[in-house]
């Protein structure tokens, strides 16, 4: 049996905006949400280290993992900006994001 593809990478929110973030995806707008799914993220999972505000995401990949085109489409660029106020962002505004490589796996 083949291991589900996985990736995780960390994120940083700016003091304050902990409970604006979660608002935020827990109205995350349905068709972005969509368009993830058609993306190939089976499952997406982000988790706040409230002490450092470090945000940790995981997402399972499925065979038709198209994730690295997301960025160049226009609904993802307006999520960006969107949530551009309130976490560490690169100059058009994704989130800066560090790779966290897989170390260990049960």
């Amino acid at each position: 049996m083949a291991q589900e593809t996985v990736k995780a990478f960390r994120m940083r929110l700016k003091p304050g905006f902990e409970a604006e973030y979660k608002k935020r995806h827990d109205e995350i707008w349905p068709e972005l949400s969509q368009l993830l799914k058609e993306a190939g993220i089976t499952e997406y999972y982000i988790f706040l280290d409230e002490e450092t505000l470090a945000l940790f995401a995981f997402q399972k990949l499925g065979s038709n993992d198209t994730t690295a085109t997301l960025s160049g489409l226009p609904i993802m660029k307006r999520w960006w900006d969107h949530m551009a106020d309130i976490m560490e962002v690169n100059p058009d505004n994704s989130p800066r994001a560090v790779e966290c490589p897989e170390v260990f796996r049960l």
